[in-house]
This record gives structure tokens, C-alpha cells and sequence, in this order.
């Protein structure tokens, strides 16, 4: 269950930084449906800013 999540997270991350191979792309989708990526997606941006907010607030 736990490598399952990591591989998902590990997929999204690589997506968001536009390193997804379409291999792996294609790979993804054939097994699952889209809801766990988009869930993962949206959760991945929300963490991502608020850690770029708290920088900034460290930082000034």
C-alpha cells in the first residue's frame, strides 16, 4: 500500500516538473483512473505553496 502512494506521488512530482517519460505516462493511466492523480496533483500545488509562503515570510 505504502509503494503504491510512493510510486503515485513519485508520478505527479515528475509530471508537475514536466520529467514524465510517456512511457511511464501511459503506464500510469493503464492501471488506475485519473481521480488519485488529480487528488495527489491538487494536494502536491497546495503543499508547494504554502512552503513557497512560508519561505518568503521567513525570508523577509
Amino acid at each position: 500500500m505504502f509503494k503504491k502512494w510512493l510510486k503515485l506521488i513519485k508520478s505527479v512530482s515528475a509530471s508537475m516538473l514536466g520529467v514524465q517519460s510517456h512511457k511511464n505516462y501511459e503506464e500510469d493511466f493503464a492501471e488506475q483512473s485519473a481521480l488519485p492523480f488529480i487528488v495527489t496533483g491538487i494536494f502536491l500545488v497546495v503543499i508547494f505553496v504554502i512552503s513557497l509562503i512560508v519561505f518568503v515570510n521567513i525570508l523577509v
